[in-house]
């Protein structure tokens, strides 16, 4: 199931490139089938034989890849998967094929579903909580949908830190926990559940964490923010993911520690508190969807105090009034949805008359709106009569929670009257709305969805049975009966409260209008302005650190970070003196060569300190890196010099390509003291790392495991042991080293290229431009550029060449001056050469010299000589590919060789051999290791192309936009002297 809605969500935006709108119908298959395919599981859930699936992740940390279905997990895979199922289908007339972003939306929207699937089916604390935060990041960029409104953006940010500081909080509370039961497993946990003062310590935080996600107060401020994202996303966020998250957590641990103090606490005042709060808050809103948000805090403040109280009657209670907040809730707001897009308001004072406009929304509404507000013969009503009789035998605890839940269930009356009024009644001086039909599909999906919520009250018995798998879970109240699922009860207290709420909400109701001004007058506090203040606050004192301590000057903050680390690392060094250890000598040298490059290395140093050109210094330091690399050599390491060799070269494009932005020369020659200030601090920091270095090497106790290297490599198959440490032994660590580079492409990118690229138009066969940049006409001795008898101008543009015979067709747009016919030459035999080499160096790295970082940088140096030769326009037409795609593409290729261990093999990165035998080839040996090298490789190409993009081609177009800048001014200047000499 994760898998495919993984799939899903990856190929949502070319769907609906291809389908428009009604890609959400084919997406809805995915969660559709999860729903059949947990219902196919209720036989087996309900004979004990609960589905689990598990995977050793990291054994040597307690970590795990585990999935276990029991009766809780697929009541919640049902509300997860059937509600995400109906609201796509939603989706499919909601949205336009105009909408901004609707593929990026539909893509992000199944891979929430996934999230929130992988949460509630996770048998593992760190994996939940990966899970949890994934939902945090989705439901981020759900809320800021539309990206170009402040408000959205401000509205995603709040839901984003709100969350992610219970997020952290609760990670805390989960360490604690799972150290303190020695296992990380959650089954475990709840079947074995440890004790003391650390585990209540861990419950707090655990709790925090579930109140921030379930927008319980003191956290109840980003939900309603959340309002600004569009009103799938809220139906989904509020019926069935992400609030549902904290209620799940809360639900799932309970059954580990019923008695615990802190835990019960926590769960009923914050509840109770939060169900009294914002259901008196929802009486005064005017916008449906916040009427509609607010209700959701209520009812999340119920629900928490219900499966938080630990005993067996509240936790049926509470996980029947789950699925019936589930079936009315995300009705509701697709219905505030149909109506929005009907009539073009939500404000319940401008609609006027939709009860006859819009029968079928309002017949719709009526039915959700009764089982929110509990009446029979509803789900709503029996969870209900339910949780009211839960604490109708405890002492005065139960009875101040009773108390508060009456009170709170006479608000949701009241609001849910408040809708329904608002909404579809004839208001005096308002004129009828006028109403655009929805369409049938627009409103199969709440139709449905409470058609299901008005069934569960008489047929709450045939599903009693499964939701007391769980209720079992949890201890039975002393001296009360086994409480079951039913419609009807008798006459009996909770039915007495029931009418009490009734009535209580039909009085608020009359009088909404004095209830309003109270509660206008009563609202001292408005959280959202708070929390800015807060952040207002936090800005300010941040701005002022900053000030007294970052100054702009970066040799005063490497001078800190070197003296700091001098000082910190000599002290123990000098305390211990660790020279009157018995140490062995020290051994200046293997061979008398190795003097040359160490010579080179300290003169290059020394003259970079007093050299006044930045391309000096530039140079000079380069040579200390191919210094560094001959030294590699000499010490036979083959593979770490050339791998030195080709950085060196490509850092030192890198900075000529730069320089060209920079004067010449440094803006202020350095004051002879600085330099011998740099001098020493130099000196002192080589000579600690030096000696840091000798001494933990020969203080060294065990043996090294270098030397199993060589059998680790021959066990792989390969016999360049740096290739197999690399791709092998130590994959997690190149796993992490391509996801930075990933990262640093994406940060020079961002930086460089900040104007809003235009959408990709369409131009002759065998081109696409996606900018709509125009390109500076040519001048004296500069031809346009002719890619296959295409005349056309490729600044910013990403052409597929067809080359009918041109090696270097973009050549021909540089003026003649900056031309070399020797380069260009020689270019043209070097590409395919060297082209070749790095294709080589790959596929032989894992048993000679090489590898796919090498190969990667030899590739692209093989492009950056021929943007040398050609300029950028060569360098458009030669790399017609996007770097992204490269990178993406090799990191996909990366992790899906290491997903594909665990799925073929014993765990995650696991490797596999093919031996073939290729006639006229001979033996050929393949190892996946190979394919992890080859996403590596074109993740490399990627991101020196993305460099040569960020850092060349746009510095061209920046120096080529001067340039004629500075001829028009030229121009201008001339012609204003020619009329004034005309004048005089």
């Amino acid at each position: 199931m994760l898998i495919a809605h993984a799939l899903a969500a990856a190929v949502a935006p070319l769907l609906v490139r291809r389908w428009g709108r009604n890609a959400f119908l084919a997406l809805a298959v995915v969660p559709g089938a999860a729903t059949v395919w947990a219902l196919f599981q209720v036989p087996a859930v309900l004979g004990g034989d609960a589905p689990t699936e598990s995977v050793a992740w990291a054994p040597q940390f307690s970590l795990r890849l585990g999935l276990h279905m029991d009766a809780l997990g697929l009541v919640m895979t049902l509300i997860a998967a059937g509600v995400g199922a109906a609201i796509l289908v939603y989706c499919a007339r909601y949205f336009e094929d105009s909408e901004p972003g609707l593929g990026r939306f539909a893509g992000v929207f199944v891979a929430f579903a996934a999230a929130m699937l992988g949460l509630v089916l996770a048998d593992d604390l760190i994996q939940l909580f990966v899970y949890w935060e994934l939902t945090t990041v989705f439901s981020y960029l759900l809320i800021g949908h539309s990206t170009e409104l402040k408000e959205s953006r401000r509205a995603a940010m709040t839901a984003l830190t709100v969350t992610t500081l219970g997020g952290l909080t609760m990670l805390v509370g989960m360490i604690l926990l799972g150290e303190s039961a020695g296992t990380y497993v959650i089954s475990e946990i709840v079947a074995a559940p440890p004790s003391g003062t650390v585990v209540n310590a861990a419950l707090v935080l655990v709790m925090i964490g579930a109140m921030s996600k379930s927008a319980l107060f003191p956290f109840s401020l980003w939900l309603p923010a959340a309002m600004r994202a569009p009103t799938p996303v809220s139906g989904y966020l509020h019926a069935a993911a992400m609030v549902k998250a904290g209620v799940y957590l809360v639900a799932r641990l309970t059954p580990a520690f019923p008695d615990a103090a802190l835990w019960q606490t926590m769960a009923l005042f914050f509840g109770t508190l939060t169900m009294v709060l914002a259901g008196w808050r929802a009486l005064r809103q005017f916008d449906l969807k916040l009427l509609l948000a607010y209700g959701t805090i209520s009812q999340l403040g119920f629900l928490i105090a219900l499966l938080g109280t630990g005993t067996r009657a509240a936790a049926l209670a509470g996980l029947a009034m789950v699925v019936a907040h589930s079936l009315f809730k995300a009705p509701l707001f697709l219905l505030v949805g149909a109506i929005d897009h009907g009539t073009g308001t939500r404000d319940l004072r401008e609609l006027s008359g939709l009860r006859t406009s819009a029968p079928a929304v309002f017949w719709i509404a009526v039915l959700a709106l009764a089982s929110m507000a509990g009446l029979p013969p509803t789900a709503g009503f029996v969870a209900k009569e339910l949780a009211f009789g839960a604490y109708t035998h405890g002492g005065t605890a139960d009875t101040v929670v009773l108390v508060g839940m009456v009170v709170g269930s006479t608000l949701t009356v009241a609001y849910s009257l408040r809708f329904l009024w608002g909404a579809f009644a004839v208001k005096e001086g308002v004129p009828a709305t006028p109403v655009h039909d929805s369409g049938p599909l627009l409103l199969a999906a709440p139709a449905l969805l409470t058609l299901l919520g008005l069934l569960g009250g008489p047929l709450s018995s045939a599903v009693d049975r499964l939701f007391a798998l769980y209720a079992d879970t949890v201890p039975q109240t002393p001296g009360t009966e086994t409480k079951h699922l039913a419609l009807w009860h008798g006459f009996e207290l909770p039915l007495l409260l029931s009418a009490l709420c009734v009535a209580g909400g039909l009085v608020l109701f009359r009088y909404r209008h004095g209830v309003v001004w109270l509660s206008n007058r009563l609202a001292f506090v408005e959280p959202d302005r708070v929390y800015r203040r807060i952040l207002a606050a936090l800005d300010t004192f941040a701005l002022q650190v900053t000030g007294q301590t970052q100054r702009g000057s970066l040799p005063v903050y490497l001078g800190t970070i070197l003296v700091t680390t001098v000082v910190a690392a000599a002290i123990p060094l000098f305390a211990g003196r660790l020279w009157d250890a018995q140490t062995p000598p020290i051994r200046l040298w293997d061979h008398p060569v190795q003097l040359i490059p160490t010579l080179v290395i300290i003169l290059t140093c020394l003259f970079t300190l007093i050299v006044r050109r930045r391309l000096f210094a530039v140079i000079l330091v380069g040579m200390t890196g191919y210094g560094c690399a001959v030294l590699f050599y000499l010490q036979g390491a083959p593979d770490l010099a050339l791998t030195q060799f080709l950085v060196e070269t490509v850092s030192l494009v890198v900075f000529v390509l730069v320089l060209r932005r920079l004067p010449a020369h440094f803006s202020t020659p350095a004051l002879k003291g600085r330099r011998l200030w740099n001098l020493l601090l130099g000196a002192a920091t080589g000579a600690l790392v030096a000696s840091m270095t000798y001494f933990a090497l020969a203080g060294r106790q065990a043996e090294s495991i270098s030397d199993g290297y060589p059998a680790l490599a021959r066990e792989a198959g390969g016999k360049n042991i740096i290739s197999v440490l690399l791709v092998d032994v130590r994959a997690w660590d190149t796993m992490g080293e391509i996801s930075v580079l990933a990262a640093a492409a994406a940060g020079v990118a961002s930086l460089m290229f900040v104007r809003r690229r235009a959408q990709p138009r369409r131009t002759a066969p065998g081109t696409m431009a996606v900018s709509v940049a125009t390109p500076p006409k040519p001048t004296d001795g500069q031809a346009s550029l002719d890619l296959g008898g295409l005349r056309t101008a490729p600044e910013g543009l990403h052409i597929r060449p067809r080359w009918k015979g041109s090696w270097l067709p973009g050549a021909e747009a540089l003026p003649v001056h900056r031309r070399s016919v020797i380069f260009e030459a020689v270019s043209r035999f070097l590409f395919p050469v060297v082209m070749v080499i790095s294709v080589y160096l790959l596929l032989t790295g894992h048993t000679a010299v090489g590898g796919g970082f090498a190969g990667g940088i030899v590739a692209g140096l093989a492009f950056i000589v021929r943007y040398l030769a050609g300029g950028r326009y060569e360098l458009y037409a030669t790399a017609w590919v996007q770097p992204g795609a490269l990178i993406g593409t090799g990191l996909a290729l990366s992790t899906g060789t290491a997903l594909a261990g665990a799925v073929y093999g014993d765990n995650i990165l696991s490797g596999a051999a093919l031996d073939l035998h290729i006639p006229l080839m001979g033996h050929l040996h393949l190892t996946s290791s190979l394919v992890f090298d080859i996403g590596v490789y074109l993740l490399v190409i990627g991101l020196i192309l993305d460099i040569l993009r960020s850092l060349g081609a746009r510095v061209d177009e920046q120096i080529e936009r001067d340039a004629a800048h500075a001829d028009e001014e030229s121009a201008r200047a001339g012609a204003r002297r020619s009329a004034e000499e005309v004048a005089s």
